[in-house]
């Protein structure tokens, strides 16, 4: 293995990738829990349900394009630039779509004015994911680096911000700021780094023929990742409206120690795409073991990290959220098995 180049280059994407989610993941219990500690369970209550309704929208609004365009970038290389520029701009008409239907959704909400206005104001932000299409293209290149260095930048930046709206005592109406920057601050460090390789810019490409091509592969992703976002996100709204902002907060407390985790499925899936396309290429049986051992791996990781979740979670919660949190921990106990 020392002497295989594609081993090699494997582990070096992916262990680029296991940095950059092991900081965030340093970052969310250092920031994020300091963050759920000052506002409360109420606030904090108020805070998830407006990032779980955005988040629910957000996943439409990426038009299932994200694989696809890996794909089509490894197999279409010289048509890098149509590729990345009609995703682009598909992804931008699709935040619009997306902002307009949110618009005549929220009205028939049980939400005071000033949630409303939270959930627009990071909707807003939904725009700037249209730059992940750079992501992609570093995927498909296998350049891992390049993506996570971008992604620590914006989370110290991020980080460094909600610590200052802690210290000041700020409103949670600048916390919810923060989220829209941060869409914001990421899509800019993409696009650097996208020009620092000596790449042309991509925004003045758009081909119909390419579009339709990428949304006929895309539409039954679009609808996958609706479901899943309703199937993730759906608990919170629902606790929301059926019990209030305080019930909100202590779920989405031992949610968020229970989707911690889940960068470890994620990070290896995507570290090794490329590998599993070139290995369909060259035959059927090679897909399949790799396919095998990938969903045998998995399985293992997550036994091993849910049995010992299960049986500290209380004394977790207590520890890092704090006694108001305390109800957490039961949430947490059967959660973590999601």
């Amino acid at each position: 293995l020392k002497n295989h180049q594609g081993f090699q280059r494997y582990a070096a994407n992916t262990t680029w990738l296991m940095v950059e989610q092991i900081l965030r993941i340093i970052a969310g219990i250092l920031v994020g829990i300091w963050v759920a500690r000052y506002l409360g369970p109420e606030q904090y209550g108020i805070f998830s349900y407006v990032l779980a309704f955005t988040t629910i929208f957000g996943g439409i609004a990426k038009l299932g394009l994200d694989g696809i365009l890996v794909r089509e970038l490894i197999h279409q290389p010289k048509q890098q630039d149509i590729y990345m520029g009609t995703a682009f701009w598909l992804k931008v008409i699709g935040a619009v779509m997306v902002i307009v239907f949110m618009a005549c959704i929220v009205p028939f909400m049980s939400n005071d004015a000033t949630t409303n206005l939270y959930i627009f104001i990071i909707a807003g932000g939904l725009f700037f994911q249209s730059f992940e299409v750079v992501e992609f293209y570093f995927q498909s290149q296998v350049l891992a680096k390049l993506i996570s260095i971008c992604k620590v930048i914006q989370l110290i930046f991020s980080s460094i911000i909600k610590i200052y709206l802690v210290l000041i005592q700020a409103d949670l109406f600048w916390f919810v700021c923060v989220m829209s920057f941060d869409m914001f601050s990421l899509a800019l460090s993409y696009f650097i780094a996208y020009r620092t390789q000596g790449n042309a810019s991509f925004f003045k490409y758009f081909d119909f023929d390419v579009a339709k091509k990428l949304l006929k592969d895309s539409w039954l992703l679009i609808f996958s990742s609706l479901v899943v976002m309703i199937y993730m996100r759906i608990d919170q709204i629902m606790i929301k409206e059926m019990l209030g902002d305080y019930e909100v907060g202590i779920y989405s407390a031992a949610v968020r120690l229970s989707e911690a985790f889940y960068f470890i499925p994620v990070l290896l899936t995507a570290s090794i795409f490329p590998a599993i396309i070139n290995a369909r290429k060259e035959s059927a049986l090679l897909y399949q073991q790799r396919m095998q051992r990938l969903y045998t791996f998995l399985i293992w990781v997550a036994i091993l990290v849910a049995l010992p979740m299960t049986l500290l979670s209380e004394w977790l919660i207590m520890l890092l959220y704090g006694e108001a949190y305390l109800p957490a921990g039961q949430v947490l106990m059967i959660h973590i098995w999601a």
